[in-house]
């Protein structure tokens, strides 16, 4: 068989080791890999390069993707859903492995639906795909948050300043409950709970009198109620959220109404780089390998995912149906240590 693999969407630790893992796997039984540049839009475009083991030798502990990455959706125009078959008969590719996201993965449902042999691997360092007990890059990008945060609270000490730590995450809180709970913040907002800015300032004003400054960890996609949206959108309609500085925005309001000093910080893509923990190297080396086997066992239209200590197949239906998000009882335990 000749396989075809590309990596969409926002780059994250793992996507190598994800890479790497679907040609080596691929290999071991006598198959060939080709790698489709910058994700869907190699596909459409054409853009490719063959994989062999040779290829991919060095490539576990490395960040970002050697194949590249873009936001590109190839089903939003007819022409350029065309161009996408046309190219995987050009290039003889009897299976795509596409490794991404919500939208890399709808992409690929869309090309399901159309007699397409795609299997799917989740990653996204938001950890909000459904349908699977985690992501790869999740581990990774929440740990450089951490540290971020522990680096915040020795300048916050010092200038008895409140922080606002800003991370990523637009539907689902997963990178800012992580960070608030293990880096120990004061108080932690999340998309999945109305922002309560009494609660918030009270928390603060608490925190200060305390210890003498104070910790907050905001998911760039809350909605403070008085802000609109930004203009600008890519091209599957999601607004860039790195204009709304939600972040630069919480602190002001905190100095405002608290008269604390209040300082925030954008982390943005510092935490999508770097090497993959040694956790995120396993699970994308794992799904990566699933994805070959359930190509060898015709499961096209489904997406590899971790459940418990299982790697197994979903249906690309069920793991798109809707985001992810931080359920009841891990707020419950986040509110046990913010109240």
């Amino acid at each position: 068989m000749r396989f075809g693999v590309l990596t969409g969407g926002g780059d994250c630790p793992g996507l190598n080791a994800a890479v790497r893992a679907v040609v080596r796997r691929a290999a071991r039984f006598g198959h060939e890999s080709v790698g489709f540049l910058d994700g869907w839009k190699g596909v459409r475009d054409g853009l490719s390069r063959p994989l062999a083991a040779s290829d991919v030798e060095g490539i576990l502990g490395r960040g970002g993707t050697i194949l590249g990455s873009s936001r590109t959706n190839p089903f939003g125009r007819e022409e350029d859903a065309l161009k996408v078959l046309a190219t995987l008969e050009r290039e003889k590719i009897d299976a795509l492995i596409a490794i991404g996201g919500d939208d890399t993965l709808s992409a690929a449902r869309a090309l399901h639906e159309r007699g397409g042999k795609v299997v799917g691997v989740p990653k996204t360092m938001d950890n909000d795909v459904r349908g699977t007990d985690w992501t790869f890059g999740f581990y990774s990008a929440s740990a450089v948050a951490v540290d971020a945060l522990e680096r915040l609270r020795d300048t916050a000490s010092s200038h008895h300043r409140a922080v606002v730590l800003e991370v990523m995450g637009r539907h689902a809180g997963w990178v800012a409950l992580v960070t608030g709970l293990a880096g120990g913040a004061d108080a932690t907002l999340l998309p999945e709970e109305p922002f309560d800015e009494a609660a918030l300032l009270a928390r603060v004003r608490a925190a200060v009198a305390a210890r003498g400054h104070a910790l907050v960890v905001a998911s760039e996609g809350i909605d403070l109620g008085e802000r609109g949206e930004s203009a600008q959108r890519d091209e599957f309609g999601h607004e860039l959220l790195r204009m709304r500085g939600v972040g630069a925005e919480i602190a002001r309001r905190i100095e405002a109404k608290t008269g604390v000093e209040a300082r925030s910080a954008q982390i943005g893509h510092i935490q999508r780089g770097g090497p993959p923990e040694v956790f995120d190297r396993i699970l994308a080396t794992r799904l990566g390998a699933a994805a070959v086997d359930l190509v060898l066992h015709g499961r096209f239209g489904e997406v590899a995912v971790v459940h418990g200590e299982e790697v197994v197949g979903l249906p690309l239906s069920e793991a798109l149906a809707g985001p992810k998000v931080v359920p009841a009882s891990w707020l419950d335990l986040l509110h046990t240590f913010d109240a």
